[in-house]
């Protein structure tokens, strides 16, 4: 069940005896009534209010994840090839990041999967970049990564052998309505191919609630639209009930309304006349009853009322009755805090879905293939460069070419004090030259140049 506005979890402790509460009990002859409350499990995409639930990019898949990201039918068309060239070489795309990658290493190497997998468009590709930015922002990144959610988690039971109620926290995710729809049609389709055919059972495994059903089909594509009904036509063979929670029938396409067995329809009030069209629709819905005129009863039913029709014996539509709701055995309004951290760390799955995991996947392979691709092109680059390079003269100290390979037959230039042995009278000779050739460009240069070697050779003083 998706909690819309916070206040399902009340469901999860025992509620208490009030008046109107009293009151429904003694009419309805409730004599065994109880107030218990629900074993309940908390799950949140966001990890506040309950166990992470998380989805990978690949079990999304690129039909869902493209009404996520609002694409047109080319985008979509490079997102479905993307996915296409990830399982061909064996990438997995788990995460955003791993999306992100793959994209990028498509985008660089379009020209040469042009010809296996057809045109790819750049523009495309930073459409598609640019949607997973936003999808980032509104908690992508948080909900696609590992572990997935493991659908046998949903079908637990406590120690008396009840169901759990799984209730979903949908107030902060409702805020990002694409995202909260795209989960909830993700999740039909897993339950859809995950489970096996179990035919028409007494009791169904697993029963799905859409709030808001009307998010779900908002500007939904009639590929989508083909696919829920598909899906909602064929899962009760896999032992699932659904039902679609809005504030009107006609906010559910006719293709899926039409495989809604079950009707339940509390009041519905015609102040304008919008409105006075949807009782009308709503009311031709249901299964005629000649004993009920249903237009003017739906306007007047009252707290604690409803129009039902359930399927027969024979999975037909029943005729439409009249009828009183039970009242809630568990608490009407949220639970503490408190309270729900308690029931969440006392849950059987506690602890696991908490820790997100980052295995190797396509990001990290491409980045390694990137790498080496790197380092390969700079050693090629270095080598090119080293055989380019010219070999190096060996310098003219006045010897010859084989005893200018041998540093022992090189000239001496460095400080030789404390040494023990002078400097030869040729090592002066040359270290002097080289400094008379600095100095040599100016006139005091010259002067002391020529002042110097005439001092030392024997020569005139100038």
């Amino acid at each position: 069940m998706a909690d819309i506005k916070g206040d399902l979890s009340g469901i999860g402790k025992p509620g208490s005896d009030k008046p109107k509460i009293r009151e429904s009990i003694e009419r309805l002859g409730l004599a065994d009534f109880a107030f218990q409350g629900c074993p309940v499990v908390f799950w949140d995409v966001f990890g506040e209010q309950g166990h992470n639930v998380r989805a990978t990019i690949s079990e999304m898949g690129p039909l869902l994840l493209a009404r996520l990201l609002n694409l047109n039918e080319t985008q979509s068309g490079v997102l479905s090839l993307v996915f296409k060239i990830a399982d061909d070489q064996g990438l997995l795309l788990l995460d955003l990041k791993d999306l992100r990658a793959m994209l990028e290493h498509v985008g660089n190497n379009a020209r040469e999967f042009m010809t296996s997998y057809g045109t790819i468009s750049a523009a495309s590709i930073g459409a598609i970049q640019r949607g997973l930015l936003t999808l980032e922002e509104q908690g992508g990144d948080i909900f696609f990564g590992e572990p997935a959610l493991n659908l046998e988690d949903l079908m637990q039971t406590d120690p008396r052998g009840c169901g759990v109620v799984n209730i979903l926290a949908a107030d902060r995710l409702l805020q990002a309505p694409r995202v909260y729809a795209t989960f909830l049609l993700w999740l039909l389709s897993e339950l859809f191919e995950v489970l096996p055919e179990v035919g028409d059972l007494e009791k169904p495994k697993l029963v799905f609630f859409f709030d808001e059903a009307h998010l779900l089909f908002n500007d939904a594509p009639k590929i989508l639209l083909d696919r829920i009904e598909q899906v909602i036509r064929l899962i009760r063979s896999k032992g699932v009930g659904v039902y679609f929670v809005t504030q009107n029938p006609i906010d559910i396409p006719d293709l899926v309304l039409g495989q809604l067995g079950n009707r339940f329809q509390h009041a519905l009030r015609a102040f304008t006349p919008r409105d006075q069209k949807a009782v009308k629709a709503a009311a031709e819905t249901f299964r005629a009853n000649p004993k009920l005129e249903v237009e003017k009863v739906i306007s007047e039913l009252g707290v604690g009322e409803a129009l039902v029709s359930p399927l027969d014996e024979e999975g037909r539509p029943g005729v439409v009755e009249r009828a009183r709701i039970c009242p809630p055995h568990s608490q009407i309004g949220p639970l503490s805090p408190e309270e729900r951290r308690r029931i969440i760390q006392a849950s059987a799955v506690y602890g696991f879905y908490e820790k997100m995991v980052d295995r190797e996947s396509a990001y990290e392979i491409l980045k390694k293939r990137t790498e080496q691709a790197m380092a390969q092109a700079e050693l090629e680059r270095m080598q090119r460069a080293e055989a380019g390079r010219p070999k190096p003269e060996p310098y003219d100290y006045g010897l010859s070419l084989e005893q200018a390979s041998y540093p022992r037959y090189r000239p001496q230039t460095r400080s030789y004090a404390g040494r023990g042995r002078q400097p030869r009278s040729g090592d002066v000779l040359n270290s002097l030259a080289r400094s008379a050739v600095r100095v040599a460009g100016s006139e005091l240069g010259r002067q002391i140049v020529r002042g110097v070697l005439g001092g030392i050779l024997g020569g005139r003083r100038y």
